[in-house]
């Protein structure tokens, strides 16, 4: 069964540009390392919360957008062994592939497939 990993971020508004390109590199490994789909998206409409909501989770501030992603994998044994691979390849060295965000305030975690349609 699929096996999905979940990303949520802010993301500077300014570095809009970096992000894709990072997100461009990143999602080529992906793909290379077994993942099936790479979705990269945005926010538009995302408003924050009283109680909880993706921005109060991100921490973001007013200058930030949330960016939510997601990787599918055919299983979580070829994730497990993708991201491995990842890890090692010098491409995702952050002196290659900075990121352009604040990576402590990442939410990520991966996810069994319950219902897909």
């Amino acid at each position: 069964m699929s096996y999905v990993d979940g990303f949520v971020a802010a993301v500077p508004v300014q570095n809009k540009a970096d992000y894709l390109e990072h997100a461009e590199i990143s999602a080529e490994l992906f793909k290379e390392y077994g993942a099936l789909n790479v979705v990269e998206t945005w926010g538009d409409d995302v408003p924050d919360g009283e109680i909880t909501s993706f921005p109060m989770a991100v921490k973001a501030e007013a200058n930030e957008a949330v960016v939510f992603s997601w990787v599918i994998w055919p299983s979580k044994e070829i994730r497990d062994a993708g991201w491995q691979s990842m890890m090692e390849d010098p491409r995702m060295q952050p002196e290659d592939n900075p990121m352009p965000f604040d990576g402590k305030r990442l939410i990520y975690g991966g996810f069994n497939l319950l219902l897909e349609k």
